[in-house]
């Protein structure tokens, strides 16, 4: 399978604790980002298989900072607009567990090919809002799928991954991230040779704050976060295309942090 995968969020909203907090909190303003990420996966057999995906994002940064000199040396709003290349993944795939293939482990590095020194003349823009980390991770994940009783048509899922920095470059360490995801989908509504698919999902996810000589905020980092995601799926074989809204209804966020209000998530992908 070869896809595409485009996923898009606006951070502007600045986050304390449980709740909303004042912007006037927090130093950065705006953080909106396109994530566009080429993918391929190849299954050499029923158990065995491996997947790379390459990113490239495109940022807005909007913070306080600019020249230390002026009426108010430091504090004016300057912003930054870049685009490059992101952290690789590379990854097994392992599903011979059973026969249905309905339970499967993922494990694979994430690479420190994405830009982590970009900056403007006033080096306004930290290390935690970087689109590359400059660190080489360890991923480990897994999935189990099954049907619900009777023969309603409904399957059920579960996943999670786990995101572990295992080597960091110049002082600066990105905290450990674990997702998980839970949820249902309905196996299928046909309308002519297309076969469509809703689909809802729980997203819970926790990262652990930065740390390092270049953390920038090490308070300020670290979250737990919950999210309800309806999708749909459209899958006219041998083309399939995959479209979420993702919406945080609990968050818990480390110091001042900005968040987004919703997140955009959708794939086009091709089976060989």
């Amino acid at each position: 399978m070869a896809y595409v995968n485009y996923d898009y969020q606006d951070q502007h909203q600045n986050w304390h604790g449980t709740s909303p907090a004042p912007g006037g909190d927090n130093e950065d303003k705006e953080i909106r980002t396109h994530f566009v990420t080429a993918g391929y996966q190849q299954m050499f057999d029923r158990s065995w298989g491996f997947q790379v995906e390459v990113p490239y994002d495109d940022r807005y940064f909007k913070t306080t900072g600019g020249p230390n000199s002026g009426p108010t040396p430091g504090q004016y709003l300057e912003s930054a607009d870049w685009a490059t290349l992101g952290d690789i993944r590379v990854e097994g795939i392992y599903t011979g567990f059973s026969p249905d293939m309905s339970t499967g482990i993922n494990f694979g590095f994430k690479l420190p090919t994405g830009s982590y020194t970009y900056n403007d003349a006033y080096g306004d823009v930290d290390r935690d809002s970087e689109i590359g980390t400059g660190s080489t991770d360890i991923l480990l994940g897994s999935y189990h799928r099954g049907n619900l009783p009777g023969d309603a048509g409904f399957t059920w899922f579960a996943q999670a991954l786990l995101d572990q920095p295992i080597i960091t470059r110049n002082q600066y360490a990105p905290g450990t991230e674990l997702d998980t995801a839970a949820g249902i989908y309905y196996k299928g509504w046909l309308a002519r040779s297309a076969r469509i698919t809703p689909l809802f999902q729980v997203i819970a996810s926790e990262r652990t704050s930065d740390h390092g000589a270049e953390s920038a905020h090490p308070v300020a980092s670290g979250y737990q976060r919950i999210m309800v995601s309806p999708g749909v799926e459209v899958n006219m074989h041998p083309v399939s295309f995959y479209a979420d809204v993702e919406v945080p209804v609990f968050l818990d966020f480390r110091g001042d942090q900005l968040v987004a209000r919703w997140l955009l998530k959708s794939y086009l992908s091709y089976h060989f």
